[in-house]
């Protein structure tokens, strides 16, 4: 196995051990109720000391951009881009859908992708080139090419407020089977990969919410995009993660 594909497995599995040692079990955490979607906990921010520890013990060269500590920079070809709690909500409010993404990329370009939800012991894991897998069983996307049988997933990504995802799910709604929204951009992505759903569409999302979901839903056979149809690049962005059938379709919808 890839070095770097199996320490990024293992940190993710750890990481979220920790973070299934407190689910549910605090209850301060639900009053996260009365904050911003982009809450914070103690937990998001535990896990992200502990993976950057790892990470700079293991490989004290690699440069490493986090949520919640930026961008650690060490002028290295290397850059992991993580995300410790991946739907904070969620997992604050006793909702299992909530992850660890762990993307590694080299001279700027995605090598390794790992999710691992821990509650529903889903761990989603690609290497460039080699597939993409859900607890080391390859994965596809869906072979379902017309809009009117697609399941989508939407959220608002780095948006505050819920006005620009509504004028966007009301161009999408009326033409596709079902919109849907998770909570984690992280799980949303991996639907993707694995068939679950057709496309996950989202606004100003974060580079640690998707990258990892990147590289595994095109491992995956699927495509990702902004909106105008250029390759996603590490930055705050909108895009459209699809089985690549329904892709272009989408695109029409979402370009006045």
């Amino acid at each position: 196995m890839n070095s770097f594909k199996d320490f990024a497995i293992r940190l993710a599995e750890s990481s979220g051990e920790f973070l299934l040692q407190s689910f549910k079990k605090d209850e301060t955490l639900i009053s996260a109720r009365g904050l911003s979607k982009e809450i914070t906990t103690e937990y998001d921010i535990e896990n992200d000391r502990f993976i950057i520890k790892k990470i700079s013990e293991t490989f004290p060269e690699h440069s490493i951009l986090t949520e919640e500590s930026g961008f650690i920079d060490r002028n290295s070809k290397y850059t992991w881009i993580v995300d410790s709690l991946d739907g904070s909500s969620n997992f604050a409010l006793g909702n299992p859908f909530f992850s660890i993404s762990i993307a590694l990329m080299k001279d700027k370009k995605l090598t390794i992708g790992v999710i691992y939800a821990p509650y529903l012991r889903e761990l989603y894991t690609a290497e460039a080139s080699m597939g993409a897998f859900l607890n080391g069983k390859r994965i596809n996307v869906s072979l379902v090419d017309s809009l009117d049988s697609s399941y989508l997933l939407t959220c608002e990504g780095g948006e505050k407020s819920n006005a620009k995802i509504a004028r966007i799910n009301a161009l999408l709604h009326p033409g596709v089977k079902d919109l849907r929204k998770l909570g984690s951009a992280a799980i949303e992505g991996a639907w993707v990969a694995s068939g679950r759903a057709e496309a996950y569409i989202t606004i100003g999302i974060y580079p640690w919410d998707i990258a990892a979901a990147v590289l595994i839903v095109r491992e995956a056979g699927g495509k990702v995009s902004n909106f105008e149809g250029r390759e996603w690049k590490p930055e705050k962005s909108n895009i459209i993660a699809s089985n690549g059938k329904i892709h272009e379709k989408l695109i029409e919808l979402l370009i006045p």
